[in-house]
């Protein structure tokens, strides 16, 4: 009679109610705590277990997130003869641990079995292998007692079907990683930019620019005098693009093996019949952590338009400034004074209300987000 699990498969899927309870929150989970506590709540429900372990190595230079029901020595997954089979056998994706030994015998006599399975009266365990680009990047180990038994041919089959379900969710939350990691530096990148600035991706896909550099380009392309009159917005500049793909070239050629270690430089770009145009481009890593390829910053200068605002508006730097009233300007001021929005209103003998709604206005032409980015931009 073949043994019963507890637990149903038809049809290729998980027919359990309980088992596919788990499932949704496996696929709703946003980060590891999330995944490892659905994790746990699923294996449990579908196989019997003592122990349940879980490894993710979501930093490539950091070390690994390891993660147990109960206690467990350092080292699990880099022991051997674990971490020699993983390496060997790359397009393994469950095994058994009972398997890498000549017998079973020699399974209890190993170090393997007394440092990790013998503590917590384990005699089973077998382990999924989730990998990427032929890389270990997560593994889930599940420990049986003794008197749990062997895993059985419909609990493998259960495995080998939940496997797919595991890996869905494991991608989609190293891709919310790595797009969270790259929005908080691109977020903190922002922060410290003067205007007008552009910045893009490696394959040269525009992702930020500013509005003063959609006018820097308008002004590029087209002059002052026919970018004023026609409003209209412009691409990115050809002359910035080639000296994007001449820094990625060099950038290439750096990374070959053996390559001496370089430092780039700022790289200058003048319009071709305007002097008073000019971008300077940098490569800029948002997230070395990844080890992503780094992006391209363009910071633009119109030195004609500077020079006219200079004029107008000594104490600023700001090219959006001249577009602030005298209000808002007066305003602008108290708050780089550190005045709260009440001693504003007293100040200027205005209503909280009006002080919040014009200190709004302020933000959205100056393209800033908070009072300390408005007195960082004012010094």
């Amino acid at each position: 009679m073949r043994r019963s699990t507890g637990v149903s498969v038809r049809r290729g899927s998980v027919a359990d109610p309980a088992v596919e309870k788990y499932l949704l929150s496996l696929q709703r989970a946003m980060n590891v705590d999330a995944f490892w506590k659905a994790a746990q709540q699923l294996l449990t429900a579908a196989v019997p277990n003592r122990l349940i372990g879980f490894m993710l190595q979501h930093n490539p230079i950091l070390p690994p997130l390891t993660r147990w029901t109960l206690p467990m020595p350092d080292g699990f997954f880099a022991a051997e003869p674990l971490k020699s089979y993983v390496a060997a056998q790359r397009r393994k994706k469950i095994v058994r641990i009972g398997d890498l030994f000549s017998n079973r015998r020699s399974f209890m006599k190993s170090r393997f079995y007394r440092r990790y399975l013998a503590p917590h009266e384990c005699a089973q365990a077998v382990c999924l292998l989730f990998r990427e680009s032929h890389k270990l990047v997560c593994a889930i180990v599940i420990m049986r007692a003794a008197t749990q038994g062997e895993l059985s041919s419909a609990e493998m089959k259960l495995l080998r079907q939940l496997y797919p379900q595991f890996l869905t969710a494991l991608r989609r939350l190293r891709s919310l990683g790595r797009e969270r990691a790259v929005r908080v530096d691109l977020e903190e990148c922002l922060r410290q930019l003067p205007l007008p600035t552009m910045l893009l991706r490696w394959n040269l896909k525009l992702i930020y620019r500013n509005r003063a550099a959609r006018d820097f380009c308008a002004v590029w392309e087209k002059g002052w005098e026919q970018a004023r009159l026609t409003n209209a917005s412009s691409g990115i500049p050809s002359e910035i693009l080639d000296r994007c793909r001449s820094l990625k070239q060099q950038w290439a050629r750096a990374q070959r093996p053996g390559a001496p270690r370089r430092v780039f430089k700022r790289e200058r770009v003048h319009h071709p019949r305007s002097p008073d145009l000019r971008a300077t481009v940098r490569l800029k890593q948002l997230s070395s952590a990844d080890l992503a390829r780094p992006h391209f910053l363009v910071e633009c200068e119109a030195l004609r338009r500077r020079t006219a605002q200079q004029t107008e508006a000594a104490a600023s730097r700001l090219p959006h400034l001249a577009r602030l009233t005298a209000r808002e300007q007066e305003i602008t001021r108290l708050v780089c004074d550190g005045r709260s929005n009440q001693e504003i209103a007293d100040t200027a003998g205005l209503s909280l209300a009006m002080v919040k709604k014009h200190l709004h206005g302020v933000f959205r032409k100056l393209e800033v987000t908070s009072r300390s980015q408005l007195m960082a931009l004012m010094r």
